[in-house]
């Protein structure tokens, strides 16, 4: 099992249970999937720069990426409808929980000028998302088979009801939001 899921189950949960005055354990909010989201914006012009993408996402997420496809065609961004515009993957139980621990442990420490994460990032029903500006953080990564330096999305879906109970679980997490 996990560590953090070992975590949650021993200690976090009684935790939010007495400090949330919940008196049915299942009501008390848990983390439900984390997505990580990669928008590889120039691969409507190299069709190259999808597959390492691809092999990036499933270095750090463990498991293999779905690529995501144009909706509608766009003169302005010089992008037609089906073409390859990212790479997207959802991860749930074990493999979210060790995703969560490398994130929390190794990958945001290694962020530069990091100061923690934001408050403001919920969306009002317990979710946070939070943007990584280059990939290169995660330790899976080989920075000399590297083709270019990518973006994430990440956003970490809870049971929470609101802000608040999301917050307190991502912080008993040890998620270092300010």
């Amino acid at each position: 099992m996990a560590r953090l899921k070992e975590l949650y189950e021993a200690e976090i949960k009684n935790n939010l249970k007495n400090k949330l005055g919940y008196k049915n354990n299942m009501a008390i909010p848990k983390i439900e999937k984390i997505s990580i989201n990669m928008g590889v914006g120039e691969a409507s012009q190299d069709k190259g720069k999808i597959d390492g993408a691809v092999n990036d996402l499933k270095l750090i997420s463990g498991q293999q990426p779905v690529i995501t496809k144009a909706r509608k065609s766009v003169a302005g961004f010089k992008l037609r409808e089906g073409v390859n515009v990212g790479v997207k993957v959802t991860l749930r139980k074990q493999k979210m929980y060790e995703f969560l621990d490398r994130l929390v442990n190794i990958a945001l420490p290694r962020v530069r000028d990091f100061r923690g994460l934001s408050k403001k990032s919920f969306d009002g029903k317990g979710n946070y998302s939070l943007g990584l500006k280059e990939q290169i953080v995660f330790p899976e990564i080989d920075y000399d088979n590297l083709d270019s330096l990518r973006g994430m999305d990440i956003t970490i879906v809870t049971s929470a009801t609101n802000d608040e109970q999301g917050l307190e679980l991502l912080k008993s997490f040890n998620l270092p939001i300010n």
